[in-house]
């Protein structure tokens, strides 16, 4: 989500909405408040184990440990930053969507860590089958304040927000940082040393700072041969490992101990065969076990390989994609044989530096369109690429196919968030201050005449960040559960869209309640009631009036709250989250 400044969306009543609105007061008078028990492997008197907390050393402190030659060297480079280049970026006027004023207001600032805590307040119930399970969702979380003027939401580092249930009911949440590379010279230095793509690499000023990475590089202050990015936007589980990612670098291992606590193992690199970086938002086609994955480049061409492992986690495909220009392809989506990749208008453009602007660009000249890859091709004569002007969709939630008598594809159809104006997440999107216009659509391509249909679905919402039952990833499902990003960018709540009839469901958080991504859960366990088991949504949502962060739990049939766990510690607003079963629990490996 983008923190630029918000503004009150326009009514949207229509015939096709039914709101379910549940004020706050009515939850609290019908659903019992009780206390967990602590976890029954604990003693009550025993003290909660605590993992170490990330040490932020002194730049004073950590030069001493420097040889004479660095010490120097680092200390002549500091007084160039603090003393030249950022006074003068502080005299720069800044947009709204690189402004830390506006990015980091009220609860999209960082938060400290916080240790495990146990015997969290419940109010209403825990379901049955969400018990033995954990949530947990990723977001962007700066270590430091940011070292010049320009910043950007997606720029922080990453930070994992994680609420277990425990077998009797109880719930415990902690947040840690993921130890990224970055993120832990920057703490043993003292200071952030690594550039922030989006928010600082802007004009002759973004130069400069590239400038003074390579030259604290080449001197050995700072190692970029272990990454530099910031794992703060995805989560996957594959081959029993939790991944966190950003676009920037390789996915990181991170593992739930038992008590709840988060693990940084390391940097991941599927047994030494992927080199580069991965896209935050790999799929797990759910028939076959098999992880789909890309990988962009905004220098080097190919400026995109396309990537597949299979459920053992060995790599089956690799395969370089020709594209005109270096592009930010955020999402993907595949079907039961396809592999569905936008190319779509924001581009990466290093010579707009030098025109003193930003190198995430939208490109007006550019037609934005769709690559259909089969899943058994072996090298990019078999892709299909069709045209579909105007079309930014920064999210896909799902695909699937069409198919005639013979079970050849015939229809691609395609789900997913259409933005406007494109790229409004990364530049100023409306010089009148209105807020983007973000709305489901379903687009329908036909293979053979190349044919485009788009459908706005939910006309009058803004819909962005969601899910789809996982279980029917790539295949045709009749519901989507989306955030509801009103006012931007903040979420006041979930939006239930049936793709069958066209009606929507809202869930309301209440006035001056918001949230984020609604986390799908599709679970079911042996003993549970009957009435207990079936598809829940799960979010993070932040009371600005009280100053109190919840984790709210709604059933999805009817789009009722049944619980809420009130949490020890402010959750800002983040990014993407996934709940993990209790055998997916279990069955995690601890080897990088």
């Amino acid at each position: 989500m983008n923190g630029s400044s918000s503004s009150q969306s326009p009514p949207h009543a229509s015939p096709q909405v039914l709101h379910f609105p549940l004020p706050r007061e009515s939850l609290l008078g019908r659903l019992p408040v009780r206390r967990s028990p602590m976890p029954l492997r604990l003693q009550p008197d025993m003290p909660v184990p605590l993992r170490p907390p990330l040490k932020v050393c002194s730049p004073d402190v950590c030069s001493q440990n420097l040889n004479p030659f660095r010490k120097i060297a680092s200390s002549v480079l500091d007084f160039v930053e603090d003393a030249v280049l950022s006074p003068f970026e502080k005299t720069r006027d800044l947009p709204k969507t690189v402004d830390p004023v506006f990015q980091l207001a009220g609860n999209f600032s960082p938060v400290q860590e916080c240790p495990v805590q146990h015997r969290l307040e419940v109010v209403g119930q825990i379901p049955h089958c969400l018990r033995g399970g954990a949530y947990l969702r990723n977001g962007a979380n700066p270590l430091f304040p940011p070292s010049s003027r320009g910043h950007h939401l997606f720029d922080g580092d990453g930070m994992i927000h994680a609420v277990t249930f425990g077998s009797q009911g109880q719930a415990s949440y902690c947040c840690r940082y993921t130890r990224t590379s970055r993120l832990e010279q920057e703490a043993a230095l003292g200071r952030p040393v690594f550039p922030k793509p989006i928010g600082e690499l802007h004009g002759r000023y973004g130069f400069a700072r590239l400038g003074l990475f390579m030259a604290r590089t080449s001197i050995g202050l700072v190692d970029d041969s272990h990454g530099a990015g910031t794992a703060n936007a995805g989560l996957v589980y594959f081959n029993g490992r939790l991944l966190a990612m950003s676009e920037d670098d390789l996915p990181y291992h991170v593992k739930v101990d038992a008590d709840g606590d988060l693990k940084t193992i390391g940097r991941f690199d599927f047994d030494k065969q992927l080199d580069r970086q991965m896209i935050a938002h790999p799929k797990v086609d759910p028939a076959t076990g098999d992880l789909h994955a890309l990988s962009y480049d905004v220098l080097r061409k190919p400026y995109l390989k396309y990537f597949r492992f299979n459920r053992h986690g060995q790599r089956t495909c690799q395969l370089d994609i020709s594209l005109e220009l270096p592009t930010m392809i955020h999402d993907f989506a595949i079907t039961e044989d396809h592999v569905i990749i936008p190319d779509h208008q924001v581009v990466f453009r290093l010579s707009e530096m030098i025109r003193g602007g930003s190198p995430v660009i939208f490109d007006q000249t550019k037609t934005s369109r769709f690559m259909i890859l089969p899943k058994d091709m072996h090298d990019q004569s078999a892709i299909q690429r069709i045209d579909v002007p105007d079309c930014f969709c920064f999210h896909l939630w799902n695909a699937w196919e069409e198919k005639d008598e013979r079970g050849n594809t015939v229809v691609i159809n395609i789900l997913g968030s259409c933005m406007d104006p494109p790229g409004s997440i990364f530049n100023e999107y409306d010089q009148n201050g209105s807020a983007p216009r973000i709305e489901l659509t379903k687009i329908r391509i036909n293979l053979r005449s190349g044919q485009v249909e788009r459908r706005p679905l939910a006309q009058g919402l803004n819909l962005e960040a969601g899910q789809v039952d996982r279980k029917f990833l790539g295949r045709e499902t009749r519901y989507v559960y989306l955030a509801i990003a009103e006012p931007w960018p903040k979420c006041r709540g979930i939006a239930k869209v049936d793709l069958l009839t066209g009606e929507v469901t809202e869930f309301s958080y209440g006035r001056g309640s918001y949230g984020g991504e609604p986390c799908y859960i599709n679970a079911t366990c042996e003993g549970s009631p009957s009435s207990d088991c079936g598809d829940y949504l799960v979010s993070y949502v932040r009371d600005e009036g009280r100053e109190e962060s919840e984790l709210v739990i709604v059933r999805a049939s009817d789009m009722q709250q049944v619980g809420l766990v009130r949490l020890p510690a402010r959750v800002p607003y983040g990014f993407h989250g996934i709940f993990l079963r209790p055998e997916e629990l279990r069955n995690q490996v601890v080897c990088c």
